[in-house]
């Protein structure tokens, strides 16, 4: 894979590669109120040192001619997605740290306590329209529970700002209700709704973390399966951002 992205690199035209970027990745973290001050951390330290990780640090890092844009953000209801670390340009191992230092170190800022996954998806849309010259636009989403105010993500897949972007999922289960010791909906279930109703585009696809305890070694096998491939083609075109006006 890294010998043929090279020789892509090598083809592209100087200026060309100048000014682009392979993926445009954005990481969209539940904070909602099923997400306690501990589960938090563990969601932030996972995702810390899951871009940490060494194998996931050289796929960044790799080609850095075309890099990485990365964004994070935390969301919960219709009006609150907090930006974390807003774009930043992965094209050298200071950068790549200093972005692992901003999103170890934050605070939750939660504002609402419903879970407004579509509200997120829109959010995160939006924020992939200020990278047109990027080849691959992804939405990596964690969720532990289903959207239940605003509009659903299927609904939001007709919209052309989400023509040329691919949601990818990571569902944290709950291994207390897969075993009968916790009311609520199961890991099956939620990972049945994620694969029908919200992950989107042809290589589409959901990873599962058994809990927050597990989110780091989840989201490291999430970021090795959407960094591994080769992205080829032209600039995707800029789509318009949509805005909307919600209540919490």
């Amino acid at each position: 894979m890294r010998l043929l992205l090279s020789l892509v690199l090598m083809c592209l035209p100087l200026a060309a590669t100048a000014q682009q970027c392979r993926q445009a990745l954005v990481l969209a973290l539940d904070v909602s109120g099923s997400v306690d001050e501990a589960e938090f951390a563990q969601q932030i330290n996972g995702l810390a040192a899951a871009l940490d990780d060494p194998e996931v640090r050289s796929l960044i890092l790799f080609g850095a001619d075309a890099p990485v844009m990365l964004s994070v953000f935390e969301w919960s209801s219709q009006n609150h997605q907090y930006l974390i670390q807003p774009w930043v340009r992965l094209d050298s191992p200071a950068a790549l740290d200093g972005a692992i230092a901003r999103i170890r170190t934050h605070r939750k800022v939660r504002a609402g306590l419903k879970t407004a996954l579509g509200r997120a998806l829109e959010f995160s849309a939006a924020l992939l329209t200020q990278q047109p010259r990027c080849w691959r636009h992804t939405i990596d989403v964690s969720g532990d529970g289903k959207n239940n105010i605003g509009p659903e993500a299927r609904d939001l897949y007709a919209l052309r700002m989400f023509d040329r972007v691919t949601v990818n999922a990571l569902v944290v289960g709950d291994p207390g209700r897969d075993d009968g010791l916790g009311a609520g909906i199961t890991t099956a279930e939620l990972l049945a709704y994620f694969e029908q109703d919200v992950i989107h585009g042809p290589d589409a696809f959901t990873m599962v973390a058994q809990g927050y305890g597990d989110y780091a070694r989840a989201m490291r096998r999430k970021l090795m399966r959407e960094l591994e491939f080769p992205v080829l083609g032209a600039a995707p075109q800029p789509v318009q951002p949509v805005s909307w006006s919600a209540d919490n």
